[in-house]
């Protein structure tokens, strides 16, 4: 495996390649790897002749009084496992290299960056959208792949590719779950022992909307007002940031549900602030 941290020579490295004929994928990630990590590279190993991974915590996603400074980092942990994942080619960049100091373009999606989780962090999918928008411009990728957990970053990613007609085929993986459900996260290593017993009813709450769904409730607002009381009556200590029921592709609020709805929910837990969805057809 190489690692490179030059913005210049994966580049030349992964054009090179594309032009002899060869398939690349990328799998970009803030690093931390966890199975949910894993699993994206080796469904991209099947896929590709040449695999990319991109380990870069992205300042630009992070607002004032989050968590990039403590954001779990072990450099060393994650180029082991990349080797054994069969990575060919892992892309450290420095910040510098990325955001120089006259650094002033960046890449917005209007509309869908707004909801869900763009309300409480209204600058985090521009920095995504950013970011990404270099990567794909670096590594030259024939496909993209990325975790179902964060679906709206999914989905704003999926839009920007097509609006900027970048030639890159963004996949979508199934979310990778502890045997408790609890969705994988870096942000997992923030809950203590007790908050870790009680997060996984994140999941089971979900679980309990796609039930009262499929019994035949299709009120978008009184199936939001059932899950956010059960997330108060069964995980009391944590902080709702939102729970919401919206079209999988628009990230729209429709009235009445169909088997396109997607339920996501964002809550605090302690330091970790835990997202998760389900659809729920």
């Amino acid at each position: 495996m190489d690692i490179i941290s030059s913005c210049s020579q994966v580049q030349q490295t992964c054009m090179q390649a594309r032009h002899s004929g060869r398939t690349l994928a990328l799998v970009p990630t803030m690093g931390f790897f966890h199975q949910g990590h894993l699993s994206l590279m080796r469904w991209a190993r099947e896929y590709c002749d040449l695999l990319v991974v991109s380990l870069f915590v992205n300042p630009a996603q992070f607002g004032p009084g989050e968590d990039y400074q403590r954001y779990p980092r072990n450099l060393d942990g994650d180029i082991n496992a990349a080797v054994e994942e069969g990575v060919d080619i892992l892309f450290t960049p420095g910040q510098e290299s990325l955001y120089p100091e006259d650094y002033a373009t960046w890449v917005e999606v209007a509309g869908l960056s707004g909801k869900l989780c763009g309300r409480s962090r209204p600058e985090h999918f521009r920095g995504v959208a950013t970011v990404v928008c270099k990567l794909f411009n670096l590594t030259c990728p024939h496909k993209a792949v990325f975790g179902q957990k964060d679906w709206q970053q999914l989905t704003v990613i999926r839009k920007m590719a097509r609006d900027l007609n970048i030639p890159v085929e963004v996949v979508g993986r199934p979310i990778v779950r502890e045997e408790d459900g609890l969705a994988m996260s870096s942000r997992n290593a923030y809950l203590d022992r007790e908050q870790r017993k009680a997060a996984p009813r994140v999941y089971q709450g979900l679980l309990y909307a796609r039930e009262r769904f499929q019994s035949g409730l299709t009120d978008r607002s009184q199936l939001e007002r059932e899950l956010e009381r059960y997330y108060q009556n069964n995980l009391p200590q944590g902080e709702i940031d939102y729970v919401e029921i919206v079209d999988c592709d628009t990230l729209d609020k429709p009235d009445t549900l169909n088997p396109g709805a997607l339920a996501a929910v964002a809550l605090k837990l302690g330091r970790a602030r835990l997202i998760d969805n389900i659809l729920l057809g």
